[in-house]
This record gives C-alpha cells, sequence and structure tokens, in this order.
C-alpha cells in the first residue's frame, strides 16, 4: 500500500511537470475574428477549431475541431454516410427541458448575443459568449448563458458556463438530453471500433453510460491515426455529472439526468433557478493524438481540476 501511495505522488508531481512544460512561455493560442460570425483559433500557428455563432444557427458550436497532428475528429456537419441526431454538431452545449423547451433537439434556438475576446497570443486563448436560450413560441429568452471559454496550448478547452433566468424561475428537468457534448468521427465510433475508457479503467459505453467519473475518453482511428477525446467534470460542480456516451458517436456530459441515466434507481432531481439566482458548470474536453495512455490526460486533469477554479485563472 505505501509503495501504491509513493507512487501516486511521484505521479502527481510528474503530471505538474508535464503541465507546466506542455503550455510553455513559447506556445501561442490566438483568436480572431474573421466575420460577424465565427472566431477562428489556431495553436502554435496550426489550425484547432472555429466557434460558429451566427444567428441563422439553431445554436452556436465548435467545428471543425483538429488534433495538433491535423487530424479533425468530430463528425462533418450534414454527413450524408452517418446523417443520425442531426442536432450532433461537433462541440457545443445546450440541454432539453429547460422550462418545457427542448434545446438539445433544437426545438428552443439558442441564440448568441455577444463575442469577446479576452485573451489572445499567449499559452491560452480565452474569450466569452452570451447566449439566450430563447422560448421558440414566444421568443423570450428562458435562460442566459454567460460562457467563458479558455483554450489551453495542450489543446485542452476549459468551459465555464453561468446561467441567469429573467423569468420568475428556470427549471432544469432530468433528462439524459444533454449538456455539453461531442460528436465524433464515424470511424472513431465505438461500434466501429473505438474505445471507451473511464478514469477508473472502465470500459465500453454499456459499463460508462450514465455513471458519474472524473473524466472518459472516447479515442479511435481517423485516416489510419489514432485520436481521441476526453470530457472532464470539474470537481467543484454542484453535483458529480453522468455521462451519456454512446457507440454510435455521441459524447456529452450532463448533470440533470438523476433519474434518466441511473434508469430509475435515483429519484429524479430537477434543477429550480429562481430569478436573480445563477448556477455556475464547468467542464473541460481535450483533444488528443495517440490512445487514452499516450494522451497525456493526467497533466491536463490536473490543470483542469486544480488550477481552472475561477473565470480568468485558468
Amino acid at each position: 500500500m505505501l509503495q501504491r501511495i509513493a507512487l501516486l505522488a511521484i505521479a502527481s508531481v510528474v503530471s505538474s511537470l508535464m503541465t507546466d512544460c506542455q503550455l510553455s512561455a513559447a506556445d501561442q493560442v490566438d483568436i480572431r475574428r474573421n466575420d460577424s460570425n465565427q472566431l477562428v483559433i489556431t495553436i502554435n500557428g496550426e489550425a484547432f477549431s472555429t466557434y460558429n455563432f451566427s444567428s441563422d444557427l439553431p445554436k452556436p458550436f465548435f467545428m471543425p475541431v483538429t488534433t495538433a497532428a491535423g487530424v479533425v475528429l468530430n463528425r462533418a456537419l450534414n454527413d450524408p454516410s452517418d446523417a443520425d441526431h442531426p442536432h450532433h454538431k461537433g462541440m457545443w452545449n445546450s440541454v432539453d427541458e429547460v422550462n418545457g423547451v427542448q434545446f438539445w433537439a433544437e426545438k428552443g434556438k439558442i441564440v448568441n448575443t455577444g463575442v469577446f475576446i479576452e485573451e489572445s497570443g499567449g499559452a491560452h486563448g480565452r474569450f466569452r459568449a452570451v447566449n439566450e436560450w430563447r422560448n421558440p413560441e414566444t421568443g423570450a429568452a428562458e435562460v442566459t448563458e454567460t460562457a467563458v471559454i479558455t483554450i489551453h496550448a495542450n489543446r485542452l478547452v476549459v468551459y465555464d458556463m453561468t446561467f441567469t433566468t429573467p423569468q420568475d424561475q428556470a427549471v432544469f428537468e432530468d433528462t439524459k438530453e444533454g449538456l455539453f457534448g461531442f460528436r465524433v468521427a464515424p470511424s472513431m465510433k465505438e461500434k466501429n471500433g473505438g474505445t471507451v475508457t473511464a478514469s477508473d479503467g472502465s470500459r465500453g459505453s454499456e459499463q460508462c453510460w450514465g455513471k458519474p467519473f472524473p473524466w472518459i475518453d472516447y479515442s479511435g482511428e481517423v485516416a489510419g491515426k489514432m485520436v481521441g477525446v476526453t470530457i472532464m467534470d470539474h470537481p467543484e460542480n454542484f453535483r458529480p455529472s453522468r455521462y451519456h456516451v454512446r457507440n454510435y458517436g455521441l459524447f456529452s456530459i450532463s448533470p440533470f439526468g438523476e433519474k434518466a441515466y441511473s434508469r430509475g434507481k435515483s429519484e429524479s432531481a430537477p434543477v429550480h433557478l429562481q430569478k436573480g439566482e445563477s448556477l455556475r458548470l464547468r467542464y473541460a474536453i481535450l483533444i488528443h493524438d495517440g490512445g487514452v495512455d499516450k494522451a497525456g490526460i493526467p497533466a491536463a486533469w490536473e490543470l483542469f481540476s486544480t488550477k481552472a477554479n475561477a473565470a480568468g485563472q485558468q
């Protein structure tokens, strides 16, 4: 036991050192607005992603999302060979059943009302996005999401969201359809040979679906190269979130489905947000080359869980 504790302590130190090395002063994350509807993000001069926020879209989303080796690992928009669930767009944030409105299914519209670049040109870039989640019948916002999004040079994206409501109350109902998600490329799907691995070593979507973990990784081949996506839950969120990870390529995390994700073993626990209150949630996605063992997940987890404790301090 003492030997195991010593090894874990050494691993923690190595993880911290790796984080400092990976995010050296030489790294440069640039964010630029190429028109009124997109932010283009590059890391050390190479493509990383584009944040699409046109008011013509049903919601904002990141697409494409590219590894350091230049591999695009999200499903293409309107891919005719992989056409299920067209509302799964790149990397995005939405959930169903907010005051009865299905935003995940794009019945309600998430409208961006402002994007502000806060940091660019250093070891990380940061921008703030303000999105109104609007009722399709009234056009009024059920909630307003203010997201501070930080992109680190190791391709760790920290999504720090705060919800408020102009209504008397916003109710986030118990649902499996949400919240912070990614749709992997077809060749990465578990049913096409991809691998789902949880932080405790659990393997496979059946073993991982609906359960809380600090992180889960979804890896597979794209164009003959092994790549992957890791989603992380921040330890200071109001409750442990659960993972909606499927063999057909959906990968997301949400705190709003205690009954849905446990298949009825836990009681429904909707979240009631009163006017004047706020709800803050933090998640992260690591985009990586190589499989789960070569992805640098311990260093990224250390950066997210212990250093990303407040907006502006990631």
